[in-house]
Parts: C-alpha cells; sequence; structure tokens
C-alpha cells in the first residue's frame, strides 16, 4: 500500500516564512510537519510517494531514499496544475489501490486507519461555516453524491479534510477543472462517484495549516494527533 503525499507548492499564505522552504517542510515544535504525517501511517503502509515542485531538494535531502523503514520516492510536478494534475504526475509510479493526503494538514492515526478499510473514500471534518467551503451531499449509506461549492443553503455540514483512498479507476476520468490552470482531486472524484460508491468519512481530528496562525496553532493542538 501507498501514500501519496502533495508537496509540491509554495503555500502563499505563509508569505515570507516558505522564502527558502516548501511549506509541508515548515516545523511544529522542531520537526517538520511532513514527519508528524509519516509518523501517523499504520503500517500497511510500506512506500510514500511525494509529488514535490518548490524547494524539492528540501524534502529530498532530510527524507532519502528510506525514513523510518519505509521506501520514498518523488514525483516532480513542474507545472503546479492542482491536486488533480499531482495525482496524474505520480501515475506511473502508482499500484491499484493507493492513499492521497494533503502535504499541510495533520491527520489522526484512527481516522487514516478507519479511512484504509474502503476501496474509495474521501476524509471529511464538520463545519460551523460550510457555505464557506466546498460541502458533500451524501445518500444513506454515506456514499458520495457531488461535492457543492459555497452552497447558500448546505446539504451537510461536512466539508473536505484532504484526505483520500483511491484506485487506478480514477484515471479513467477526465480531470475536472477548478481554475484556468489547475485540475481539482476532490471534484474528478464527485465525477467517478457516478460510477463507484465513495464513502465520506467523518474524522475525529483534522487541523489544516494554511497561514501562519495555523501553524502557530498546531503547537497547542499537536498532542491529539499523537498516537
Amino acid at each position: 500500500m501507498q501514500a501519496v503525499i502533495l508537496a509540491a507548492g509554495r503555500g502563499t499564505r505563509m508569505k515570507d516564512l516558505t522564502d527558502n522552504v516548501p511549506k509541508p517542510m515548515l516545523k511544529i515544535k522542531g520537526r517538520p510537519i511532513l514527519e508528524y504525517k509519516l509518523t501517523a501511517l499504520p503500517p500497511e503502509i510500506k512506500e510514500i510517494v511525494f509529488v514535490v515542485g518548490y524547494k524539492k531538494s528540501r524534502i529530498e535531502e532530510h527524507f532519502g531514499s528510506e525514513f523510518q523503514g519505509r521506501k520514498i520516492r518523488y514525483a516532480i510536478q513542474e507545472n503546479l496544475n492542482g491536486t488533480g494534475g499531482a495525482i496524474h504526475t505520480a501515475r506511473d509510479m502508482l499500484g491499484d489501490k493507493f492513499m492521497v493526503m494533503m502535504g499541510d494538514d495533520l491527520y489522526h492515526p484512527k481516522d487514516i486507519r478507519e479511512i484504509l478499510a474502503n476501496d474509495l473514500a474521501i476524509l471529511s471534518a464538520e463545519s460551523d461555516n460550510p457555505q464557506n467551503f466546498g460541502v458533500f451531499k451524501i445518500n444513506d449509506d454515506g456514499h458520495l453524491l457531488e461535492i457543492l461549492e459555497k452552497p447558500q443553503n448546505p446539504p451537510t455540514n461536512l466539508i473536505n479534510a484532504g484526505l483520500y483512498i483511491l484506485n487506478k479507476n480514477f484515471f479513467d476520468y477526465d480531470l475536472v477543472p477548478v481554475s484556468g490552470t489547475e485540475f481539482g482531486l476532490p471534484q474528478t472524484m464527485a465525477k467517478m462517484a457516478k460510477d463507484h460508491p465513495i464513502k465520506i468519512v467523518k474524522a475525529r481530528a483534522w487541523h489544516p495549516i494554511g497561514n501562519p496562525d495555523e501553524l502557530k496553532e498546531a503547537e497547542k493542538v499537536l498532542d491529539k494527533f499523537m498516537r
């Protein structure tokens, strides 16, 4: 089983903190964010594929070809064309089933283990303001029907937490554009959901790290993400 970790972007909302390092290499209590992510993975994950781009040498030099007993490989996303494009960058390295996670968020180890039990799945988080995000519409079995972007009347309070279980069927679908130059992974999965059941799993804990305040807050909440 492989985990694909998307770590190609700079993280412009971090301002000068990412002048010399990619955002996933910013430190929480002296350790890069990416180390915490690898530590949270269950033993079923035998190989890591980092999708890298901006300041990629900082990641390659730190993790090398093996880390904590897991093989490490690198896919270079020269054109930062979104999360969907990132998965296609790593396509030739991937097996039939694989996990995908964002390089800059903290996930609970039990959530990772739970989502792994599914053939196709997306981790969701409950939000007090779902109308500000992409919201999952699900059926009675908890499977994805569609993703509604910033709806005025959200059908649920479940938003995307950026942790996915995928398989090779993903590559049978044209990527869905989300802007002029970027293609979305979850939006493409929503198209896929018409043919393949995709489970929406509710997170116990999730901490996105998109700006300096969230990075600082990560130090306070870190304990809840440890084994």
